[in-house]
């Protein structure tokens, strides 16, 4: 237990204290690379999900766009098949009236 390890080396002559405090420093050391390692990578991920983020950002908004101009040809569409429908239906009625035309 912690409790008996901390009463050995309570006991220890110094040469293991000076002992332990190299061990102790060098577990320091590590524990700080460690650290220094996971900020970065937590650095590099936060950086990569803020460029994926940039990204989805730029494709909705050009998928926005797209949708938009997709609406604005289906209205011109439609406008200009009602017009031509008109059209279409102005001649049957000049074809009608010239056949009568020809008839009488």
């Amino acid at each position: 237990s912690w409790d008996e390890i901390v009463e050995t080396l309570q006991g220890a002559p110094d040469s293991t204290n000076t002992e332990l405090g190299g061990y102790v420093r060098e577990f320091e050391s590590r524990v700080r690379q460690d650290m220094d390692k996971i900020y970065t990578r937590l650095d590099d991920e936060q950086t990569e999900r803020q460029l994926l983020a940039g990204r989805l950002n730029m494709r909705q908004t050009v998928i926005s766009e797209l949708l938009r101009l997709d609406h604005r040809r289906s209205t011109e569409t439609l406008e200009l098949r009602t017009a031509l429908q008109g059209q279409i239906t102005a001649l049957q009625g000049q074809v009608t009236a010239l056949q009568a035309q020809v008839a009488t």
